[in-house]
């Protein structure tokens, strides 16, 4: 591979304080057979996959509860596909979509249905100077959250169709970007939320797919295994059962020990029933059989046996080393947090894996910047009495850990995984083979928060070894990403091993814009099915009224005429979000005919999202998701 897409910058991500919220679910009947889906009582049923991801945000954790995804029939029958309570920390899915259940649905026709999210326990970190601290959630009107339901409504040319033996692939987008404004200056950091979900059963960005849960049998002869599907860390619940295929390249860890294709799918078949495996893969777009290019099996899934810390390795000193923007997941239960700060302790009895390889590696490989997955047994920091109504803490809480405290991981006698790695910044220069950046970030997390000490790097001029890759399509003072491995502890430079390159085209772009909270009838110079065309002289126009390009922010009211939004010629997503409900259309002309009645019928617009790629010659901005506020019901909307 070469040049690739890949997702958000989160140094653009960061500047990004949009008020449009929009829920959507569209798509029709999935086609193929169900090949992948473990038979059911059901005979004439078809089964509908529901999957949940995130695009990326000004989040280092988001953990909310999910309480329920509800769609209904056509005749007014409600169907839960979510059999429980579940927790999930969506800044954890940025990359990824998570099989969430396998469920058989009598066929039919979906008309709209509701998605119910509890906030009153929420973890939400965020990034403040050169530490991760926690933020407070609260609605528009400053008020904390709890329990948050959304109405789903479909367009009418589009609802989702269940048919007969078939499997339809429904992937729950919740967009922290879209849906969250971020005041760091407040003391804790406050979050402004309106819930923005999109779902899809074709998406616009595919992800790889994640499936979780414990074995119930391997079939070596078709090359396959299944599973319980146990989302996210769930210990139990029945979430259906989900077929696993793999191939001869897919790449095994059973209780850390790594092996390939049918040695590995035996290796797994002679581990007993109930064993907890997690697969990474692909889910096809026409028969939604699942195959898998990775499989981690025992002990080598995170919490199975042992404690089991990932997060980035900020700084390093001897046989320790400080991972932040840390995600804990403890042994043996369904219980995960995020300490934010962990000491991790290697030593000559720590095993040291690279994902995707086979070569057994020392504690020498862990080096700044590198994202790990550290097992071990973790120690929590100490936790001093809070009192519940504490604004430090949610309600519930009666601890709190000491402020600054880290959390301890002893891996002497454990594992290191160390996980693919992406680094963003800007392009100093270039040559065969090598690329020198300027970093501003690694994963979710801004430059300022590594110390480099001992690497040998410089992350002013950090240098990228590229191998065969091809860099055409970049000069000095571009933006670029690359995804790969941080070179060994002392050894820079080169400092990083790039597997792939993405260049200033592949970056999105985010416009955000607000009209204050009385909003505007006339946001537009000009409307039609080839675009939308922002007034940016419109006296109405708030705080927020720019573009995220290329890391950079573009004022959009410094520009010699409004931005034109155009819609993709791909698969696109366009959606009005209104208080209680949204209504969401897959063709931008009929996504500007109901924005132009609304706006004709003197409904004042409040806010504006557009997600795509910017040409700044042009003016224009692509998009292959549009998404309005209003603050107003629309009367024809109600039952």
């Amino acid at each position: 591979m070469t040049i690739s897409k890949g997702r958000g910058s989160h140094g653009a991500w960061s500047l990004l304080g949009l008020a449009a919220a929009a829920l959507a679910l569209v798509g029709c009947g999935g086609s193929g057979s169900s090949a992948s889906i473990s038979p059911s009582g059901c005979s004439d049923c078809g089964t509908l996959l529901v999957g949940l991801t995130d695009a990326d945000g000004d989040f280092v954790s988001y953990t909310v509860d999910v309480l329920s995804i509800t769609l209904q029939r056509a005749n007014g029958v409600r169907v839960e596909t979510l059999p429980q309570t579940t927790r999930v920390d969506f800044a954890q899915l940025t990359n990824l979509s998570d099989l969430f259940s396998v469920t058989p649905l009598a066929p039919g026709d979906f008309a709209k249905g509701t998605i119910r999210l509890d906030y009153t326990n929420a973890d939400i970190e965020v990034q403040k100077g050169t530490d991760t601290v926690k933020a407070t959630a609260v609605d528009a009107n400053g008020n904390p959250l709890g329990v948050t339901e959304l109405e789903i409504r479909f367009d009418g040319r589009d609802h989702l169709i269940i048919t007969k033996r078939r499997a339809t692939f429904l992937a729950v987008d919740f967009n922290l970007a879209a849906s969250n404004i971020v005041d760091t200056t407040k003391t804790p950091p406050v979050v402004t939320v309106n819930t923005f979900i999109t779902a899809s059963v074709q998406p616009v960005e595919e992800k790889d797919l994640r499936v979780r849960g414990p074995l119930v049998s391997v079939d070596t002869t078709a090359r396959s295994y299944v599973v319980d599907v146990r989302p996210w860390h769930l210990a139990s619940g029945n979430h259906g059962q989900m077929t696993v295929h793999t191939t001869g390249t897919t790449s095994f860890e059973i209780d850390g020990a790594t092996s390939t294709g049918a040695s590995g799918l035996q290796a797994l078949a002679a581990k007993p029933a109930g064993t907890l495996t997690v697969a990474f893969g692909t889910l096809d777009t026409l028969t939604r059989a699942f195959t898998a290019n990775t499989v981690l099996a025992g002990t080598s899934v995170d919490g199975e046996g042992l404690d089991a810390v990932q997060g980035n390795v900020v700084s390093r000193n001897g046989d320790s080393f400080t991972v932040k923007g840390a995600f804990a997941v403890h042994r043996d239960d369904d219980h995960f947090d995020f300490p934010r700060t962990v000491i991790v302790t290697v030593g000559n009895g720590t095993k040291v894996i690279k994902a995707g390889s086979m070569t057994a590696l020392d504690t020498s490989a862990i080096s700044v910047g590198q994202r790990v997955v550290a097992f071990g047994k973790l120690t929590e920091p100490a936790a001093t009495p809070m009192s519940p109504l504490s604004p430090s803490g949610s309600i519930g809480e009666t601890t709190s850990p000491l402020p600054g405290a880290p959390a301890a991981l002893d891996a002497t006698s454990g594992r290191v995984r160390l996980a693919a790695t992406e680094i963003r910044g800007a392009v100093k220069t270039v040559a065969s083979g090598t690329l020198t950046m300027q970093l501003r970030g690694i994963d979710r997390l801004g430059i300022d928060m590594f110390d480099f000490t001992g690497t040998g790097s410089d992350p002013t001029n950090y240098q990228v070894s590229t191998g065969t890759l091809s860099l055409a399509s970049l000069t000095a003072g571009d933006v670029a990403q690359v995804i790969g491995f941080v070179k060994p502890f002392g050894s820079a430079p080169p400092d990083f091993e790039g597997q792939t390159v993405i260049g200033p085209r592949d970056l999105p772009a985010v416009l955000g814009i607000g009209w204050g909270l009385s909003g505007t009838t006339a946001p537009f110079l000009s409307m039609s099915s080839t675009g939308l065309v922002i007034d940016n002289k419109n006296p109405s126009i708030g705080d927020r009224h720019y573009i995220l390009y290329q890391m950079s922010k573009i004022d959009i009211l410094t520009l010699a005429s409004g931005p034109t939004i155009a819609p993709t010629t791909g698969r696109g997503i366009y959606g009005i979000w209104e208080p209680g409900h949204s209504e969401v259309f897959e063709n931008f002309a009929d996504f500007q005919t109901k924005l132009a009645t609304r706006l004709g019928a003197g409904d004042a617009v409040n806010a504006l999202a557009a997600f795509g790629a910017y040409d700044s010659g042009a003016n224009t901005l692509t998009a292959n998701g549009v998404f309005a506020l209003f603050g107003k019901v629309d009367p024809s909307q109600n039952d």
